[in-house]
């Protein structure tokens, strides 16, 4: 099993991870929204800014304050 930092310590399993996307988007934003109404959302950002959002093959979504390049390149390390 291979985890990959979000940021502040949370750790995500990086075989889980279906995208990384930027929050920024519409889509996205609905997406983070139908999360938090069904209880799936996972708020990793300790109060800062969601500066990425983690899709994962469970339906969860994670959001994170590490940029989406930061969690590419933290995620092709591992392999």
């Amino acid at each position: 099993m291979k985890l990959v930092n979000v940021g502040f310590g949370n750790v995500v399993n990086a075989d889980r991870i279906v995208a990384v996307v930027s929050p920024e988007a519409a889509p996205v934003k609905r997406i983070v929204q139908l999360a938090k109404d069904n209880g799936t959302a996972i708020d990793a950002t300790c109060g800062r800014k969601t500066r990425s959002v983690i899709v994962c093959d469970s339906g969860h979504v994670v959001l994170s304050s590490l940029r989406t390049e930061s969690l590419c390149g933290k995620t092709e390390d591992n392999e």
